[in-house]
């Protein structure tokens, strides 16, 4: 496993990540939990990321009790959270950012976690009803009370991310160093165009999700949507139409045979694509089974073979078909 840097920041993650959404609760047990964290850190995983959101809270408490049945020394992994749709549908509790919610969110992450502290707490949305300065004030707040160590931001513009930045070294408070947004080969822009000066400028760290677009790149939605799929969940109807998009289905099928020629799959080459961007601080993959895990993994390997020839191909394959 290669370890990079979050950012500018000194704390090392591991290349690919384990995150929760959608299969802690959902598809996967406290056991099951157990088992593919386990599976990940044989690998040389230390990143594991959740939020206060996913499965209602259910994700943090199986991710929390696997962590305590595991043991493993707190130094050795990464952990973080996210806040802002909240739990309850109430004043103060519910998609906001402001100080009374955050300062009482850490806490009850905290419990269900099992933790200390969170490595990392992300402002999972922008609050247009809460002023920026007050929710820097708050994450800041945090981290000095030592219940994270590293904060963030999750699917901000980068005028958002700014303007959060300068207020922090406006008043000498904790700066954020990392977002977290989505990153695959069919979504793209805010990536590699919108965040672009970030990365210089302050030394913008990320923490990207969805490398397969929700599976769409693994190719198991070319002949439809199969009865274990995540896009089957009751709820997820949009996720259905997401993954069943002809256009994409058609792109993912020519992958296939470049993968085919390179001896992967068209996932592992999809996360070895995004391996490839030097900005990208850590790639979060989910997995319900510890089979995915494996082959998730070896997706390292393939990064390597990706020559400056190679990723042409991926570029012409893949065309405009990106947002």
């Amino acid at each position: 496993m290669n370890y990079r840097r979050l950012g500018r920041s000194g704390l090392q993650v591991s290349e690919l990540s384990i995150g929760s959404w959608v299969t802690y609760g959902n598809q996967v047990d406290t056991h099951a939990a157990r088992e593919s964290l386990a599976a990940a850190r044989d690998a040389g995983v230390n990143f594991f990321d959740n939020a206060e959101a996913y499965a209602g809270g259910k994700s943090e408490q199986i991710m929390g009790q696997a962590l305590k049945e595991l043991a493993w020394p707190r130094i050795s992994y990464v952990v973080s959270t996210k806040f802002f749709w909240g739990l309850q549908e109430a004043p103060n509790q519910y998609h906001t950012l402001n100080r009374k919610y955050l300062l009482n969110a850490i806490d009850a992450s905290l419990q269900r976690l099992q933790l200390d502290y969170v490595d990392l707490a992300f402002c999972h949305r922008p609050d247009p009803n809460t002023p920026v300065e007050e929710t820097v004030w708050a994450m800041s707040d945090m981290i000095t009370r030592g219940k994270a160590l590293y904060w963030g931001t999750s699917e901000w513009s980068a005028d958002e991310i700014r303007t959060a930045y300068d207020i922090a070294e406006r008043h000498h408070l904790h700066k954020p160093v990392m977002e977290q947004p989505q990153y695959n080969l069919f979504h793209r822009k805010r990536v590699e165009q919108e965040y672009r000066r970030l990365y210089e400028d302050i030394g913008l760290g990320l923490t990207t999700w969805s490398p397969l677009a929700s599976g769409l790149l693994t190719g198991k939605y070319r002949d439809g949507v199969p009865a274990d799929s995540r896009a089957q969940l009751q709820g997820y109807d949009w996720l259905r139409k997401q993954v069943t998009d002809a256009g994409k289905n058609s792109v993912v099928g020519k992958l296939g045979n470049l993968a085919d020629e390179l001896g992967c799959t068209v996932g592992q080459l999809a996360i070895a694509w995004i391996l490839k961007n030097p900005h990208v601080s850590t790639v979060i993959t989910g997995a319900s089974r510890v089979e995915q895990i494996a082959e998730n993994m070896k997706a390292q390997e393939v990064a390597a073979n990706i020559t400056p020839e190679i990723k042409l191909r991926i570029e012409e394959i893949v065309g405009d078909a990106y947002d």
